[in-house]
């Protein structure tokens, strides 16, 4: 499907509960990593909407045009495509998707989502699913990070200088050791949200690399995969259902 947002025309994967649309299914916007919608993320919105969620995943980097899709193995190893996915990054700014995260929440809504949404984002799309819970607090009532990065840094942008105003609870899924989001800013993440009074949970996945919920990820690990499955699902349960 396209979504019409502020800037353009996004593309998007929407995924039903079962063979029909079911109007009364809980939403999820499943916020991208680095690498684009691709079968590997196909595939985990799937499996969400097997469980009996709307699932919508938008590509964040429609304002490129057509591109990719990356090879999650290989992408920054690699020229081109590593300044490719450099220029991509860098020019998909906190703000951009916050806006059209608004756009999003309407495309599930017009599908039948008319409740409470969840979001759920891997690597970048991590700090996105969070900032998009802090925008929209009337709308999402879950937010989940898994592997994100740059959750506490030091811009204006980051995701916890603006949780004060999510209605919904968070959960934090991060890798063991992972540059992009040290121990640090952990400590920083969870200080904000306490004196927000956000119900969370930060969890340390200790073993796992940057990436290892995602199935073509290099460092993708299957215990630890289904590890976050079991966090996320219930996770929606006990908030969307």
């Amino acid at each position: 499907m396209t979504i019409r947002t502020e800037d353009g025309n996004a593309k998007a994967g929407l995924f039903h509960p079962g063979a029909k649309p079911t109007a009364t299914a809980p939403g999820v916007i499943l916020y991208m990593d680095a690498f684009g919608p691709r079968p590997a993320l196909d595939a985990m919105a799937e499996r969400l909407a097997g469980e009996g969620y709307l699932v919508l995943v938008p590509d964040l980097f429609y304002r490129f045009g057509d591109y990719g899709p990356f090879d999650a193995r290989t992408a920054f190893a690699e020229e081109p495509s590593r300044s490719a996915l450099r220029s991509m990054i860098d020019g998909t700014s906190q703000d951009m998707t916050r806006r059209d995260s608004g756009a999003f929440i309407a495309a599930l809504t017009e599908a039948g989502a008319t409740g409470r949404i969840g979001t759920v984002g891997y690597c970048m799309g991590g700090s996105r699913a969070i900032r998009a819970a802090a925008a929209y607090p009337d709308r999402i009532a879950a937010a989940a990070s898994f592997h994100g990065g740059r959750l506490a840094s030091d811009a204006p942008d980051s995701p916890h200088r603006h949780v004060a105003t999510i209605k919904g609870r968070v959960y934090v899924g991060s890798a063991g050791v992972d540059g992009s989001f040290p121990p640090e800013q952990s400590a920083l993440l969870a200080e904000a949200l306490r004196r927000a009074e956000i119900d969370h949970i930060i969890e340390n996945y200790v073993g796992m690399a940057h990436g290892w919920a995602v199935p073509d990820h290099s460092v993708y690990d299957e215990r630890g995969a289904e590890r976050h499955w079991t966090r996320l699902l219930t996770f929606f349960d006990e908030t969307l259902r």
